[in-house]
C-alpha cells in the first residue's frame, strides 16, 4: 500500500495551490533552536521531512505543536545534545541542526546525515567552515561530536556555493562574537527565507540574495513569527507536468520570481506562460519541442531538483534533447524506470541524450528518491494506459499531497 496509480493520457486543466517550501521550512525549524522561547512558523508544509525534523527537535527537548499548516516550536528547554542515529540518517537536512546546536549550547553529538541516493553530498564543507569558527570536531566511523566554548567570527570563502554549508554558517554566526563574512555564499531563495526568519528574531544580517553575506553576532535572539514562502520546486514540477501532458493550468501562489530559468526553458519548448500577482499559468496546445542543451546550475540557473522532472518531459518532446547534470553525480537513476515506459534515453558520463517519443506507455515502476519519484508521476500522467509507481514514501518527503493536487488539475491519480 505504498504506491500511486495513474490512468494517463488526459490533458491537465484547472488550478491548484502551491504548498510552503520544504527547503525553506527545514532550516527555519532548525533555527528555532537558537531562541529560548516560542516561534510560530506559518505555511509550513505537512510532509514527511518536516515531520522528521519535528521528531529531532522533540528529541532535543523542544515542544512542537500544529494547527493546520502553522507549527509552533517552543525551544525554551533544550535538554540534550544528542540525536538518534536512525532519525538523522533518514534525512539529509538534519545537518542543519549542527550549526543551530553549536549556537545554542556549544556542543552536538550526531550521526552523519543520510536520506539521499542522488550523490555523495559530503558534509566536509560544513565541518571545515565551522572549524574556522573555533569548533572542534571529533570524528568516529558513524558519528561525530562537534563542540566549541565560544564561536568566533571569520572571513571565509566557500570553495563551492553550497546551500547547506551556507545555512550552517548562518546558524552558527548569528550568535558568534564579531562579524562573520561569507564569500561565494549560496544565493538560493531558501537562504533568503532563513535570513528573513533570523532577522525577524533580531539577527543582524546583510547581503542575503547575493554571494557575500555579512553576519554581525548579537547577544540573543527573540521569539519570532514567520511565513514560509511557496515551494518553487513543487511549482516547477507541476509546470513541467503540464508541459509534458498538455493542457491549461494555473498554480496559485507559485513564486514566479524564483522560477525564471524554468519559465525561459518552458517557453523555448512551446509552453505559453502567464504570470500575475496570484501565481503562474501555463498553456500547452502543441507537442513539445526538444531543447538542444540544458544544464543544471546553482541558483539562478536551472535547478538540479527539476532535472528528473524535465527529463520526463523531454522523453515526449519532438527531437533530441541534451540534459547535462553538473551538481550531483548520481541523478540519472530514473533513466531505467523511464525506459520501462518506452523512453529513448542514452547516458554518457554526466549527459543524457533524450530522443522524444510520441507518447510513453504505462508501466510498473519504482521511485528511488524524491524528485525522481515526482518525475515518474509526470511520465505516468502523460502515458497511455495504467502506471503504478511504487515507493510513494519517497515522494511524500517533499510533496504534501501530489495526488490531490493533480486531481485538482483533472488527472486520474490515486494512492493504493
Amino acid at each position: 500500500m505504498d504506491s500511486i496509480y495513474i490512468y494517463g493520457g488526459n490533458f491537465l486543466r484547472g488550478e491548484t495551490k502551491i504548498q510552503g517550501s520544504k527547503n525553506a521550512a527545514l532550516p527555519i525549524m532548525a533555527a528555532s533552536l537558537l531562541i529560548k522561547g516560542t516561534c510560530v512558523i506559518k505555511n509550513c508544509p505537512r510532509i514527511a521531512d518536516v515531520y522528521l525534523m519535528q521528531n529531532l527537535l522533540q528529541e532535543l527537548g523542544c515542544s512542537v505543536t500544529w494547527y493546520r499548516n502553522t507549527v509552533t516550536i517552543d525551544a525554551t528547554n533544550v535538554i540534550d545534545n544528542a540525536m538518534s542515529g536512525e532519525s538523522v540518517r533518514r534525512m539529509r537536512s538534519s545537518v542543519m541542526l549542527l550549526g543551530a546546536m553549536l549556537g545554542r549550547i556549544g556542543e552536538v553529538f550526531m550521526a552523519y546525515p543520510g536520506g539521499c541516493v542522488i550523490g555523495k553530498r559530503p558534509i566536509d564543507l560544513h565541518l571545515t567552515a565551522l572549524k574556522k569558527m573555533g569548533v572542534e570536531v571529533i570524528e568516529q566511523e558513524h558519528f561525530f561530536t562537534a563542540k566549541v566554548r565560544k564561536l568566533k567570527a571569520m572571513d571565509y570563502t566557500l570553495p563551492f556555493p553550497s546551500v547547506g554549508a551556507t545555512e550552517n554558517i548562518l546558524l552558527a554566526a548569528v550568535l558568534a562574537e564579531g562579524t562573520t563574512t561569507v564569500r561565494n555564499a549560496a544565493k538560493e531563495p531558501e537562504i533568503e527565507a532563513l535570513c528573513g526568519f533570523l532577522k525577524a528574531a533580531g539577527a543582524d544580517i546583510e547581503g542575503e540574495g547575493t554571494s557575500t553575506l555579512s553576519i554581525k553576532g548579537v547577544g540573543e535572539l527573540r521569539e519570532a513569527k514567520y511565513t514560509v514562502p511557496s515551494d518553487r520546486i513543487v511549482a516547477g514540477t507541476y509546470l513541467i507536468a503540464a508541459l509534458s501532458s498538455g493542457g491549461s493550468i494555473f498554480l496559485e501562489k507559485a513564486p514566479a520570481e524564483h522560477l525564471g530559468a524554468l519559465i525561459k526553458v518552458a517557453g523555448q519548448m512551446g509552453g505559453n506562460i502567464t504570470v500575475n500577482e496570484d501565481g503562474v499559468g501555463i498553456d500547452v496546445i502543441r507537442r513539445l519541442k526538444a531543447i538542444p542543451c540544458l544544464r543544471t546550475e546553482v541558483y539562478d540557473g536551472f535547478p538540479t531538483d527539476l532535472q528528473s522532472p524535465m527529463m520526463a518531459a523531454m522523453a515526449v518532446a519532438q527531437g533530441e534533447s541534451v540534459l547535462e547534470e553538473t551538481i550531483f553525480e548520481n541523478r540519472f537513476r530514473i533513466v531505467d524506470e523511464l525506459r520501462k515506459m518506452g523512453a529513448d534515453i542514452r547516458i554518457e558520463k554526466n549527459k543524457a541524450y533524450v530522443t522524444g517519443k510520441e507518447r510513453l506507455v504505462g508501466a510498473s515502476v519504482e521511485a528511488e528518491e524524491l524528485r525522481g519519484g515526482a518525475a515518474l508521476v509526470i511520465a505516468g500522467l502523460g502515458a497511455s494506459g495504467k502506471t503504478i509507481i511504487k515507493n510513494r514514501h519517497f515522494i511524500e518527503r517533499g510533496y504534501e499531497d501530489i495526488c490531490r493536487d493533480f486531481r485538482n488539475l483533472g488527472a486520474d491519480i490515486n494512492i493504493g
